[in-house]
């Protein structure tokens, strides 16, 4: 029996499938901004690569997040 993934996480996967591209290349694009607060960041992933509110919220919350 495999654990349930929850928080931001649970969303990879579609976001995967919808925009084939790898989470961890979302991740070095959110890393490689010169933008640093949580909503200019979402902003930016929408308005820039089309992503949806809760993709782009969910990929910033948890690589910065991974920062510390």
């Amino acid at each position: 029996m495999s654990a349930q993934v929850k928080g931001p996480a649970s969303y990879f996967p579609s976001i995967e499938k919808k925009y084939g591209r790898p989470v961890a290349e979302w991740k070095e694009l959110i890393r490689s901004s010169p933008l640093t607060r949580h909503m200019d960041l979402v902003t930016w992933l929408k308005t820039e690569h089309g992503l949806g509110h809760g993709h782009a919220n969910a990929l910033v919350a948890h690589t910065l997040a991974e920062k510390g």
